[in-house]
């Protein structure tokens, strides 16, 4: 239980990152690419507490 409760965690952390250096590459100006940076790691932040079981 506890190492698939670590392995989802690990596979949320690597797509956060993989979708945070995606939009880096978007053309986006530089308030909506922070925008955008900010609701990436907000839903990043609730998927992790998820698999923490904090809701």
């Amino acid at each position: 239980m506890a190492s698939s409760a670590l392995i989802g965690i690990l596979i949320t952390f690597l797509v956060i990152i993989l979708v945070l250096y995606l939009v880096q590459r978007l053309p986006l100006d530089g308030r909506t690419r922070q925008i955008a940076q900010i609701v990436v790691i907000l839903i990043g932040i609730i998927s992790l507490l998820k698999y923490l079981a904090v809701f």
